[in-house]
């Protein structure tokens, strides 16, 4: 997945029961009806809330007779891992750049 790519998947892990499904994949491959149990959405929802997931590239699924084993691409989730990285490094920097600027400025101030 390219980072032309990252925003899709942010929009598709937006939604809760996406999130759910993702992390349901994270444990191990699972098929529909099995991702659908204990939500609260009919497995046709679930269906739906995969294709979406697919679409961003977050979820792949692999045929095994009649069923469809959905499972989570982590080479996409890695590229949404870096991009957050990539925020969190920013943000630190520029908190860092506050705080030095804040005790120059008290430096001056004495």
């Amino acid at each position: 997945m390219n980072a032309d790519q990252a925003p899709d998947g942010w929009a598709a892990m937006s939604d809760g029961t996406r999130r759910t499904i993702v992390a349901r994949l994270a444990e191990r491959p699972r098929a529909v009806g099995e991702l659908a149990e204990g939500l609260p959405v009919t497995r046709s929802a679930v269906s739906q809330h995969l294709k979406v997931l697919k679409d961003a590239g977050l979820v792949s699924e692999q045929a095994s007779g009649t069923r469809r084993i959905y499972h989570v691409n982590p080479v996409a989730l890695a590229a949404l891992r870096d991009q957050l990285d990539t925020y969190w490094r920013r943000t630190l920097a520029g908190y860092a750049d506050l705080v030095s600027g804040e005790e120059s400025q008290s430096e001056e101030d004495r």
